[in-house]
């Protein structure tokens, strides 16, 4: 009887070593997975979560609205306006990101499948739709300063702004000057006409 229950103690010890072992080697490999984790990964997550986030961005602008695309290097925003305006962001301009606790954690899974064709979208492919579609925008740049108009360009690093009043159509009349804004320099684009 006393045997039978040494060799239980024994095993149940190297149970519990195993356990041990095997938990250890859990946290590890989620460590490596976590390491491995980009932020676009977890961007994309939040998004297909439909998640309510602030981006504080390098003007010092806290966006707040719906997270509703990723691309390359940009994410898009429905900002939380009466217009509903929408805010596309470089990713290199956003300096945090303010969730819910809940939503954080599910963007760590970073399970949310990934579009091959948004991964191609580039910041600059998004500026030349927008020139495609002659939308009137707010260019928000690194210095602070915004710039109201259509973008008539956009070149590979650059754009090329008509400065007019957001609510009037780009019309030769209506254009009071131009700007070159390299695309290191914006920190958003609000897209739509409720711009205060």
């Amino acid at each position: 009887m006393r045997w039978e229950r040494f060799f239980e103690d024994l095993e149940q010890q190297l149970d519990s070593e195993w356990e041990a072992e095997r938990a250890a080697l859990d946290t590890e490999a989620e460590r490596l997975r976590l390491a491995r984790l980009a932020l676009r990964t977890r961007l994309h997550a939040l998004a297909a979560d439909d998640a309510e986030v602030a981006l504080d961005v390098g003007d010092g602008d806290l966006l707040r609205g719906r997270l509703t695309g990723v691309g390359a290097d940009w994410v898009t925003l429905d900002l939380e306006t009466p217009a509903r305006d929408a805010a596309v962001v470089p990713i290199a301009a956003v300096s945090s990101i303010d969730a819910a606790h809940a939503d954080l954690l599910r963007s760590a899974r970073g399970t949310a499948s990934v579009s091959l064709s948004a991964e191609r979208m580039t910041f600059g492919f998004v500026l030349r739709d927008l020139v495609r579609r002659r939308v009137a925008v707010r260019v928000h740049t690194r210095s602070g300063r915004r710039y109201d108009g259509t973008i008539d360009r956009a070149g590979a690093d650059h754009l090329d702004l008509a400065l007019h009043e957001q609510t009037e159509p780009r019309r030769r009349a209506a254009v009071r000057g131009f700007r070159l804004v390299p695309f290191d320099a914006v920190t958003w684009v609000r897209i739509g006409g409720g711009v205060p």
